[in-house]
């Protein structure tokens, strides 16, 4: 028996070895964990159990049946999260640059079929060359299986991608799927084809980092939710995201014991708004002194900067929150910004994660980029993404409220539980300047007449008692106690019940 126990012993210490000491040390030397070191580093100690360790490719072709190494270049299986179940697969660079094989693709879509059935989430790390080109189709096939789980997983689990190396070709399409997208900075990149193939095709020279790095997805292309130092740095953040998702749609969001009294009230925010309208402040400053004890999740920081997205905790319970940004174009909505929050906005409604909005937007974005880049269809897709979530959905208008951005921005009329504003805020179609010189365009000569009909606008419109008196607005809080006001709504709303029309889906405005 013990000739068995040492033989297994030995088989399992080949497949830990991947690729062999030699490509672990080169993998080392760009600065790289390895697949089981990445592992090791996301789960809680001791808790991961590793499946299908010794499945081996069956291709027998250009020699590949003298080269066959357990595992195949992926290492899968499910560990634990601060507890919390949550299924992996890490691909391996040292086995065959971690290139797809349909046995490794039939790994991964077993862990993503054994995620659904048990309500998991699902992080996937890549750091892999693409298609295993020695088994032509078959790795194709092994790909769409892939995103056909991908596909059939969205809203059910949390999916997770960790790009921390290579991402090409097809293999890029699965994390494009997925809820989150993280990269790591100067050793991950993603792109559909390699710096070769674009100077064949457009004649263009770039290099791997211009072409796909974390600077162009996290900053330009807004495929990235956001770029870390380090693959240690990464994955202690992805600890930290997932401890604020619900394993799967079933359920309501986690909670934690919070020492942050609800009660709390912040004097500093009776401060916060400049006396100059157009003077802008750190939006961010009143989200991190609202949430439970200043803990904020970002997602996309250097993206569409000019809306802030993200994950906080009131009463210790996830809340997703939404904020225009001041500090950035005047917390405009254009395209980046309106696809950022629309996505995050359905995610949270996708798994029951109430949303928390704070408005100060001065509308959309004026110009022809913007138009000849469909910002009428971009700004859709936030208008229906709040309209069709039925989370429970708190809104604070801080200060401008303008135009269709109003309705745009978790609005009573968008099905907004509670609206709040400050006494600051200004609901209006437009500011007064803009305004008395349509309405009163035939005084535009006379600088006094111009002052009184803007001083007239102001008072019955830059002001948000007009439409508290509609009923548009539930109430208007003194600033230091939204965190009191915003702790109430949401309890009040834990047991909100509804319902959109049965549809087999919607058709938003993609």
């Amino acid at each position: 028996m013990k000739d068995v126990i040492d033989a297994l012993e030995a088989k399992r210490e080949e497949a830990r070895l991947g690729g062999g000491q030699d490509r672990i040390e080169k993998q080392h030397a760009k600065g790289k964990l390895t697949a089981r070191e990445r592992i090791t580093m996301l789960l809680d100690e001791g808790s991961f159990e590793e499946t299908d360790m010794f499945v081996e490719h069956r291709s027998h072709d250009f020699g590949m049946e003298k080269q066959r190494i357990p595992g195949d270049g992926v290492v899968t299986g499910f560990g634990t999260v601060n507890g919390r179940l949550v299924y992996v697969f890490s691909k391996d660079f040292t086995v065959f640059g971690g290139s797809l094989s349909k046995a490794q693709s039939e790994k991964i879509v077993k862990v993503q079929k054994a995620a659904v059935k048990n309500g998991a989430p699902v992080v996937g790390i890549f750091d892999a060359g693409g298609a295993r080109i020695q088994e032509g189709v078959d790795s194709l096939a092994g790909y769409a299986d892939i995103f056909m789980e991908n596909v059939l997983s969205s809203g059910v689990i949390p999916q997770i991608s960790v790009i921390m190396g290579p991402c090409a070709g097809g293999d890029v399409y699965s994390p494009a799927m997925t809820d989150f997208i993280f990269m790591v900075k100067d050793t991950s990149y993603m792109y559909v084809t390699g710096p070769d193939v674009v100077k064949t095709v457009t004649n263009e020279e770039v290099t791997h980092e211009s072409l796909g790095g974390a600077s162009v997805h996290a900053k330009k292309s807004g495929v990235a939710d956001g770029a870390f130092e380090n693959d240690i740095e990464a994955l202690v953040q992805m600890r930290r995201l997932i401890d604020y998702l619900p394993l799967s749609n079933l359920e309501s969001p986690p909670t934690r014991p919070s020492f942050d009294d609800p009660e709390r009230v912040e004097p500093s925010l009776d401060t916060l708004i400049p006396d100059n309208p157009n003077t802008p402040y750190d939006m961010k400053e009143l989200v991190e002194k609202t949430v439970d004890e200043g803990d904020f999740f970002e997602i996309s920081p250097d993206f569409g900067a000019n809306i802030l997205c993200g994950f906080g905790r009131m009463e210790g319970s996830t809340v997703g929150i939404v904020a225009n940004q001041p500090m950035t174009l005047a917390g405009v909505l254009d395209i980046d910004s309106s696809r950022k929050a629309s996505r995050f906005v359905r995610f949270c409604d996708c798994f029951n994660i109430p949303i928390v909005t704070f408005v100060d937007v001065p509308g959309f974005m004026p110009g022809t980029k913007q138009e000849y880049g469909g910002l009428i269809k971009h700004g859709a897709k936030l208008l229906f993404a709040y309209a069709e979530a039925t989370v429970p959905k708190v809104t604070v208008i801080t200060r401008k409220a303008y135009g269709g951005a109003y309705d745009v921005m978790s609005s009573k009329h968008l099905r907004g539980d509670m609206n709040y504003a400050w006494p600051t805020a200004e609901i209006a179609v437009m500011g007064a300047k803009g305004a008395v010189e349509i309405i009163f365009r035939k005084d535009l000569g006379d600088e006094k007449k111009i002052a009184e009909h803007t001083k007239m606008y102001e008072d019955n419109f830059a002001n948000p008692y007009v439409a508290a008196r509609k009923g548009y607005i539930d109430d208007i809080i003194m600033p230091h106690s939204t965190r009191r006001r915003v702790c109430k709504a949401l309890r009040t709303l834990r047991n909100k019940s509804l319902e959109n029309p049965w549809k087999k889906h919607d058709n938003i405005p993609l």
